[in-house]
């Protein structure tokens, strides 16, 4: 007589999950660990703010909109846009030179240069990010600066009718310029671009690009068509992270960036102050609560901005299935 079947209505045997207290112990600290981040960028903020208020409430100019710096803590009139302007200018500037330098070196490693060539140039690449700031600053100021006086001189001279091109308030000579700082500033960006586009092109699905190729597709048309739309969101949050990283640049901008009193023109020939190398500037002057509080509002205004940036980078990436 045959065996019953098994009752296909009965539960299946339920394992018993043990927690080793090992276990316990690694979840806590991960967890730990990423409350702490939040929990320190939250008061960094809250610490911000907190400084910044009672030298606001005693502004006498616009914060947001006015170009008058005046940190002096018997007459304070303070205003943050020309700031932003130049950190904002300065910083995409040297962003639209970095994007498509990084993403030629991030295609020619992942791509064209055969792996005993890829993997050290990857290594010199990303040696670069390990360079101070204060040495980009040093060869911007004492190397680059004079090489380029001639070029901008050039395009001042050819192209001065457009305002990006017009005489600014920096000496051409000197070279002292958003135009040299925005060149050190994408210099800068480099590896930080091509190490996480790198990365992302790397994991382009094999099958795609086998399949392309075995289509008669050239090597240009599949990265064309595999290699660069299963990697756009990747490069794009990776020129964001380069992007929050310029905003945020204090010794190699304030090497390199003569100070002016005129108001910022829109000219890539014009001196001026980023928000953080005026905070770096300024240091000395931090005897007086007021007016250091001055500072630490222009420093809450790049604290908010920086952090705009790397949240945009990031939403660009969150929801995509091939780079979780």
């Amino acid at each position: 007589m045959p065996p019953a079947p098994p009752d296909q209505g009965a539960p299946p045997a339920q394992r018993k999950v043990v927690t080793r207290p090992g276990d316990r112990i690694f979840k806590a600290l991960t967890v730990g660990s990423g409350a702490l981040i939040v929990v320190m960028i939250a008061l960094i903020g809250v610490f911000l703010l907190i400084q910044a208020i009672p030298s606001l409430v005693d502004n006498q100019a616009n914060f947001l909109f006015s170009r008058e710096w005046n940190a002096d803590p018997a007459a304070l009139a303070f205003g943050v846009l020309d700031l932003l302007l130049v950190t904002v200018f300065s910083s995409i500037f040297a962003l639209i030179i970095a994007m498509p330098i990084s993403l030629g070196i991030a295609l020619f490693l992942t791509q064209y240069a055969p792996r005993p060539l890829a993997r050290p140039f990857a290594y010199l690449v990303d040696l670069l990010a390990a360079v101070p700031s204060i040495i980009f600053g040093l060869w911007g100021l004492y190397e680059l600066a004079p090489a380029l006086a001639p070029v901008s001189e050039f395009l001042n001279s050819a192209l001065g009718w457009l305002p990006i091109f017009a005489t600014g308030s920096s000496n051409l000579a000197i070279g002292q310029t958003i135009f040299t700082a925005g060149i050190v500033l994408a210099v800068m960006l480099l590896p930080i671009i091509t190490a996480i586009s790198r990365e992302v092109f790397e994991r382009t699905p094999r099958m795609q690009v086998e399949g392309a190729l075995a289509l008669g597709a050239t090597k240009w048309e599949v990265v064309r068509t595999t290699v660069l739309p299963f990697g756009r969101a990747g490069y794009i949050s990776a020129s964001m992270l380069g992007l929050g990283r310029a905003l945020g640049e204090t010794i190699a901008v304030l090497i390199i960036l003569a100070s002016t009193n005129d108001a910022f023109g829109f000219s890539l020939f014009d001196g001026g102050d980023t928000i953080a190398s005026k905070i770096a500037r300024a240091a000395a002057e931090f005897n007086d609560p007021r007016g250091a509080g001055a500072y630490i509002a222009a420093g809450l205004v790049l604290f908010v901005l920086t952090f705009l940036v790397n949240a945009a980078a990031r939403s660009i990436v969150a929801g995509r299935k091939e780079y979780e």
